[in-house]
């Protein structure tokens, strides 16, 4: 995977631009509005300044509350051949619900935003937690067996992009009758998967070749690296493990502090956190409910309330990284320092954000040796 993003030890990609309020639960007036010229902008941003990846959040249902965060969401699959036209180096990943996507439309548009992209596709894919999400759709979620049908899902699609005559595939999930795809993807897409419960986990590893997990302390994430590359070494993979990261950077320490605790909890949208919980707690997996993990217990005690969180306006599972420049890059150093390969790049405001870390946090990157000086294609 350090061949398809470059040689940075420590990598980025921006994270959930397609959605209102992006990952920020919060009613500050300034929050994200996922407005099409904004998100734009914000990627040619990204792309010029050499951040490695674009990743959406593929959502069909807001969290409600006064700001309905993700009610307003823009398709993953054909925003991303849109981003693909505007862009000229930055990795473009599509998400994609896995029980809402066949696996044969699912190869035919990554190959479609593959070759629109020159070899920039990459596909997320994630089993769902939100039953209300798939209801517009006709369609159940079963939390309890959804790793198992998209680990059957992820082996048909895996299948098709290896090319060859048309194949049939009858099981317990799928009958499918006459599978085949033309055009193939350039170069096979990067595989990539979120991995917070145990059971999450078991499955990230064995398809993915970027793996995230949640980062609530470095220590237990360290820990969580290790055991989520034996998992995958079972599979004879080498993913690289990225958390999900949220930054305020600000001239001084103070003024970063003060922001986030004006948008991250003075104005914290507690109706949609509660429902957020209420959701994810309703699908459950196994392992979560069994507390078979060190990040099951993690996730099943955030979840019922148990951890009191600095920054509830910030996503649960998002690391609050807030300070000076200097600040930022001395605890991005004690996150690649724990085995982490890259991070999200989240903000209250991407377009209002993004250009003062660029300008300010990157170059002091390559500094420490953490990212090389950018050098534009010829």
């Amino acid at each position: 995977m350090a061949n398809f993003f470059g040689d940075n030890i420590f990598k980025f990609g921006v994270f959930g631009i397609n959605c209102a309020g992006g990952l920020t639960p919060s009613i500050a007036p300034e929050r994200w509005r996922a407005d099409w010229n904004e998100m734009a902008d914000v990627a040619r941003l990204a792309d010029e300044a050499g951040v490695e990846f674009m990743l959406p959040i593929a959502k069909w249902h807001g969290l409600g509350g006064k700001a309905d965060m993700w009610g307003r969401s823009f398709e993953t699959f054909t925003q991303a051949a849109a981003l693909a036209m505007i862009t000229r180096r930055i990795g473009i990943f599509v998400t994609a619900h896995v029980s809402l996507i066949t696996p044969a439309f699912a190869a035919k548009a990554i190959a479609t935003v593959d070759h629109a992209s020159g070899g920039r596709a990459g596909l997320n894919i994630v089993c769902g937690w939100n039953p209300d999400e798939f209801k517009p759709h006709g369609i159940k979620l079963d939390g309890e067996h959804r790793y198992d049908r998209g680990l059957e899902w992820y082996k048909i699609f895996a299948k098709l992009l290896e090319g060859g005559p048309k194949f049939d595939w009858k099981s317990q999930y799928f009958d499918l009758e006459g599978l085949v795809t033309d055009p193939l993807p350039l170069r096979p897409p990067p595989i990539m998967s979120a991995a917070q419960s145990g059971d999450g986990q078991s499955f990230a590893a064995e398809i993915a070749d970027i793996l995230f997990t949640s980062l609530q302390d470095i220590d237990v994430t360290s820990r969580t690296v290790q055991t989520l590359r034996s998992l995958a070494a079972r599979h004879g993979r080498k993913p690289d493990v990225y958390v999900q990261t949220q930054f305020v950077c600000k001239p001084t320490r103070k003024e970063a502090e003060d922001y986030a605790h004006y948008y991250a909890v003075e104005m914290a949208d507690p109706d949609a956190l509660e429902y957020f919980a209420r959701q994810r707690s309703s699908t459950m997996s196994k392992s979560t409910k069994g507390g078979g993990s060190e990040s099951d217990r993690e996730l099943a005690a955030t979840l019922a309330g148990q951890k009191k969180r600095r920054f509830p306006g910030m996503m649960a599972g998002t690391y609050p990284i807030i300070g000076t420049p200097d600040d930022i890059v001395a605890e991005l150093h004690r996150i690649s320092a724990a085995g982490i390969s890259g991070s999200t790049l989240v903000f209250l405001n991407y377009l209002q954000e993004l250009p003062y870390f660029i300008q300010e946090v990157l170059p002091r990157m390559e500094k420490a040796g953490l990212r090389s000086k950018f050098a534009a294609a010829a």
